[in-house]
């Protein structure tokens, strides 16, 4: 892989920024899509900005 930090291959389970969408955008999208079918989408997006502030928080 040029320009990796890495001498043959990355290692195994790494997580990268594709495999982190591959995983979470379904699973946001399906969510999303639940709560818009249940009429709570605003409080799925409540929570979510809630999340994301605290995830943005504990990782600075």
């Amino acid at each position: 892989m040029p320009g990796s930090p890495y001498l043959e291959e990355p290692p195994e389970d790494l997580m990268t920024w594709p495999v982190l969408l591959k995983i979470s955008v379904p699973i946001i999208s399906a969510l999303t899509i639940a709560a818009w079918w249940n009429d709570i989408l605003l409080e799925w997006g409540i929570f979510l900005t809630i999340a994301l502030t605290i995830s943005f928080l504990t990782r600075r």
